[in-house]
């Protein structure tokens, strides 16, 4: 059976997160809705991301799998998919893959964008964390000392079932574009919260509200359910999933 490889867009702020939840609308629900229709199936088609977005949380290019047989091309499928879901979820492209090709455990570098705007707008209450009084330079400064490999136990939600903790972060860099600040982080993997957790501790470094050596504590002697702040979930996109194929 064909296996394709497809990469969404969507508007977090409509949906209840990326995975199935009962009486709630997801991402993962909306496409798999979408592909029961196209197929005039009574079964699930299971959609698999490469990775779950929380509510509220955006997406450029969140990247999902699926085994359909059809006899639409990838163009009409596409087409069709984008028909039967809702305009805050788009199918960006679609392409037949590999057989063994696995959208979440394939993946090699994720990339995320978080963004904090220095004012107030009702323009960006969806898409942005409003924020005032942050020191730029600082935030820039703590950005860089998460590159590489660390165990981030302290900035994620804890599970005790989790037991690798451990990520590798390839970029962390933020930028001053007049109003809006936007930070890009890319790593080999995410915990659940991560980007967050890491935001909103760096804007309170940025205000004087906690300092880079607490930070820096907490990256190298990790703790779990450590009380820092979480950045709220509609400033987060994630920007694009890459893969070696």
């Amino acid at each position: 059976m064909p296996r394709f490889k497809i990469i969404i867009q969507y508007d977090g702020s409509s949906f209840s997160g990326w995975q199935l939840q009962k009486n709630r609308k997801t991402v993962q629900g909306e496409i798999e809705n979408a592909l029961k229709v196209i197929s005039r199936s009574k079964l699930r088609i299971p959609v698999h991301g490469s990775g779950r977005t929380d509510s509220g949380v955006h997406a450029y290019g969140q990247v999902a799998h699926f085994d359909l047989d059809t006899k639409l091309d990838s163009s009409e499928l596409c087409n069709a998919i984008n028909s039967n879901t809702a305009k805050e979820c788009k199918i960006m492209s679609v392409v037949e893959a590999d057989n063994d090709f696995e959208s979440r455990f394939d993946a090699r570098k994720r990339w995320y964008r978080y963004q904090v705007y220095k004012g107030s707008s009702i323009l960006y209450r969806n898409q942005a964390w409003l924020k005032n009084d942050i020191d730029f330079n600082l935030l820039r400064l703590v950005s860089k000392t998460i590159l590489g490999e660390h165990d981030f136990l302290s900035f994620s939600k804890y599970r005790a079932d989790q037991k690798n903790t451990r990520s590798i972060i390839f970029e962390s860099n933020w930028k001053d574009n007049e109003s809006m600040l936007t930070y890009e982080i890319a790593g080999n993997r995410f915990l659940h919260h991560m980007v967050r957790y890491l935001v909103g501790t760096m804007v309170q470094v940025s205000r004087g509200q906690f300092t880079i050596e607490q930070f820096r504590s907490l990256l190298h002697e990790p703790q779990k359910n450590v009380q820092i702040h979480r950045a709220p979930a509609y400033g987060l996109i994630l920007l694009r999933v890459e893969y070696d194929k």
